[in-house]
């Protein structure tokens, strides 16, 4: 498949509140601006997502797909595409690295973006660069807004 597109941000807050956010599925749509709508369809036996229906509008790539999660550990999650009613395929992650004595985090997100349609490989990069960088600095912003217990 096509090279993909990643990013990195550090994050002040612990890894597990940044998984806890990651893992929140139906809170995406308040704070990742692409997904309008968020629907997990069925859990692992840790209440993890194992599929998600996701409603996406990013400009150029307008979705309603399903994903399949892949969950390593603690601090990494994947996800692969199971169907679309656009995309060929769409692979990503978000890898976690626990900085200093643990209260920050680096938070890279890795996504490749496949369209059924035909599209300009330069554009499908700035699309998945868009998807990234927006998702990251919610993230970021959901992350360090939540009232630490």
């Amino acid at each position: 498949m096509a090279e993909h597109t990643s990013s990195s941000i550090t994050i002040e807050a612990a890894p597990a509140d940044v998984m806890g956010v990651i893992a929140d599925f139906a809170r995406y749509p308040e704070w990742t601006g692409e997904v309008k709508e968020a629907e997990v369809l069925s859990t692992d036996d840790h209440g993890r997502a194992e599929k998600v229906r996701l409603v996406l509008d990013a400009g150029a790539i307008k979705d309603d797909h399903t994903l399949a999660y892949t969950w390593i550990g603690d601090y990494e999650v994947s996800w692969t595409l199971v169907k679309s009613q656009m995309l060929r395929a769409i692979d990503g992650s978000y890898a976690l690295a626990p900085l200093g004595d643990g209260d920050r985090t680096e938070v890279t997100y890795r996504l490749t973006v496949d369209v059924k349609i035909p599209m300009l490989g330069m554009i499908k990069r700035k699309a998945e660069k868009v998807i990234i960088d927006r998702a990251l600095a919610g993230l970021k912003k959901r992350v360090e807004s939540v009232p630490k217990a």
